[in-house]
């Protein structure tokens, strides 16, 4: 790389890239403007090109007009690290120095490269056990071995592992996300010990609120598989200090990924990464999971949800381990075709898909809702208005069908839940 080089021009390419099926349905009732994806196009004066990829609705930090700007003019190599240029940006700059300087994106990292293969999870949204088992079917024809999913009061998490299991090899590992709904120790103690008995279930990841400490230490003594938190809440020396979890989630810019994965590591508490995107954040992935040791439980990108991944050539991914490219900067080729056949116009934002919600429990007791954000979660998860974890709860859906019923009960349920007991 000439001493000389300098960022030429920087483009914004937001795309609307479709998800697959079964995805697409459950994602629909929260997380839909994941479809969203923003591309950014670096090139140098010499020609050379970079990218980056960020979700803009879901993303640690958005690249600003005044970001795309600061970067212009300036040698890309001085610039790598700075986590304020935005995420989609600041993998851009990785990309296109690690290709002038003719070495992959782990070389750049200034840690020695520990791993050639990163584990990696297919992961889903919460979803009925029908669907996991058959998304659990695709992993596997897929090359994974490990399935991290989102588990709610409004489906039965047993069913789901019972399900997934009879669809799977031995081998098959299963990670479950409760976001906190499991409320207490009280009611999670109970749950978790019941599910230690699955083996493939293999990590929990906050069953309670994680700055329950004490509730959280208590947990981890009385439940035998490993509980994973969100990095940074309690505070790191806090969690250390009081044995709060087992391993971590961590996530963000570069040079936070890799300070706080070497804090896991220097305490030797493994960790996932959590890096949501599509192809090239899958990529980018792999550099970091190459050079940090802990980097031990399989990354979390979702990259199974979109029904593109934006590269010419796919990540190769065996028995659940991502291979680390080996190609110049992030060792991967876009798909300008995709890029045009997905480009979007502006706004970049969906509009909101409209539904009716109904948790269904054993005996017929049910609720209905408009909304899963606004209000299934704080239903369940700042009121505990219902149980945390029933067995034979269930969800139904029922989406906008143009009918005088529909219209009625989904403008009722504007002012809040309602409750009805079915016969």
């Amino acid at each position: 790389m000439h001493a000389s080089l300098r960022i030429k021009d920087v483009e914004r390419i937001t795309l609307r890239v479709p998800f697959t099926e079964t995805a697409a349905r459950w994602n629909a009732l929260l997380v839909w403007q994941w479809q969203i994806v923003e591309i950014i196009r670096v090139t140098t004066d010499d020609g050379t090109v970079g990218y980056g990829e960020t979700l803009p609705h879901y993303t640690w930090g958005r690249v600003s007009d005044e970001a795309l700007e600061r970067v212009r003019g300036r040698n890309p190599a001085e610039l790598l690290g700075d986590t304020s240029f935005g995420a989609g940006l600041e993998m851009a700059i990785y990309d296109v120095v690690g290709k002038a300087l003719g070495v992959p994106v782990y070389q750049l990292l200034n840690l020695p490269k520990v791993r050639d293969w990163c584990p990696i999870a297919w992961w889903n949204t919460k979803m009925s056990p029908e669907d996991l088992a058959s998304e659990a079917q695709k992993a596997v024809a897929a090359g994974y071995i490990f399935h991290k999913f989102k588990t709610r009061p409004w489906f039965d998490v047993y069913e789901q592992v019972e399900a997934i299991s009879a669809v799977t090899p031995e081998h098959y590992r299963l990670d479950l996300d409760w976001n906190g709904m499991l409320m207490n120790v009280g009611t999670a103690t109970p749950v978790m010990q019941r599910l230690d008995q699955y083996e493939r279930v293999s990590i929990y990841e906050g069953p309670i609120n994680q700055s329950d400490v004490e509730g959280m230490r208590e947990l981890r003594r009385n439940v035998q598989k490993p509980i994973a938190l969100h990095f940074g809440a309690p505070p790191f020396p806090t969690a250390m200090k009081e044995a709060v979890c087992d391993g971590f989630v961590i996530g963000g810019g570069v040079s936070t990924v890799l300070q706080q994965g070497q804090l896991a590591g220097a305490f030797e508490h493994p960790f996932w990464l959590q890096m949501v995107g599509v192809g090239l954040v899958t990529a980018l992935s792999a550099h970091l999971g190459a050079v940090l040791p802990f980097a031990q439980w399989p990354t979390i990108t979702c990259m199974n949800n979109y029904t593109d991944d934006l590269l010419t050539e796919p990540l190769t991914i065996r028995g659940g381990y991502l291979q680390v490219p080996e190609g110049p900067g992030l060792g991967v080729e876009v798909n300008e075709e995709a890029l045009v056949k997905y480009k979007m116009e502006p706004p970049y934002e969906l509009p909101h898909p409209r539904h009716i919600l109904s948790v269904v429990w054993p005996g017929g007791r049910v609720v209905h809702f408009a909304n899963m954000r606004d209000h299934v979660w704080p239903h369940f998860r700042q009121r505990g208005n219902d149980p945390a974890q029933e067995p034979g709860a269930t969800l139904e859906v029922w989406d906008d069908d143009g009918s005088k019923e529909w219209a009625d009960l989904y403008e009722r349920l504007q002012q809040g839940p309602m409750r009805e007991q079915r016969s």
